[in-house]
């Protein structure tokens, strides 16, 4: 029974449901009729200082970019944090353009999408946002085909979604696409989440 590696990154003025919604789905995920846990979710930072999420929220990262760490699946989280400060942080773009030849699949939720497209990740793919920002999403970054009224993307190694709560629903669709529908329903009946699929 594989268990994949998650990464979450975090960063000042992160939106809390961006990262504490896949967290919650994703850790809590088990294989049928065990305790065993397919995913080991932890966070990364640029470095182990404490971050101020939004609202206030205080998070300490697990590790920071200089740990030997390697994630199977990374999850870029959005929010003012990412789209008005780390879109303008060259390590953390670049840290992100380079964990794209490590991982399996890179994601996004929120506006997340917008370090993404700085990096040059979605240069000729379709992805969303949340919906107050396609319009910038498109403006900026013109080679990146914005896809609306949905809550995810999927582009092959890039999945996209949409504002907030969306990267639950993208959490689901990650674990019907590795584990199947069964583990998928599991835990949202564990966590009285609604799904349908």
């Amino acid at each position: 029974m594989r268990q994949w590696k998650i990464g979450i990154l975090l960063f000042n003025e992160v939106e809390v449901l961006d990262f504490a919604g896949p967290f919650e789905v994703l850790s809590i995920s088990t294989y049928p009729g065990t305790n065993l846990k397919p995913f080991d979710v932890k966070t990364v930072a640029q470095t182990k200082e404490t971050v101020r999420a939004r609202n206030g929220l205080q998070v300490v990262p697990d590790y920071s970019f200089t740990d030997d760490i390697s994630f199977d699946i990374l999850i870029i989280p959005g929010g003012y944090g990412a789209e008005e400060i780390e879109i303008y942080n060259d390590v953390v773009i670049g840290w992100i353009k380079d964990q794209m030849s490590k991982v399996s699949l890179m994601t996004s939720v929120c506006t997340g999408a917008f370090l993404l497209a700085k990096a040059g990740l979605l240069d000729g793919k379709s992805a969303t946002t949340h919906w107050m920002d396609m319009d910038r999403l498109e403006k900026e970054f013109p080679k990146v085909t914005v896809k609306r009224g949905v809550k995810y993307v999927d582009a092959g190694s890039i999945i996209t979604s949409g504002g907030i709560s969306a990267g639950m629903n993208m959490s689901f669709y990650l674990i019907v696409k590795l584990l199947g529908k069964e583990v998928a329903r599991t835990t949202a009946k564990r966590m009285e989440y609604d799904i349908s699929f």
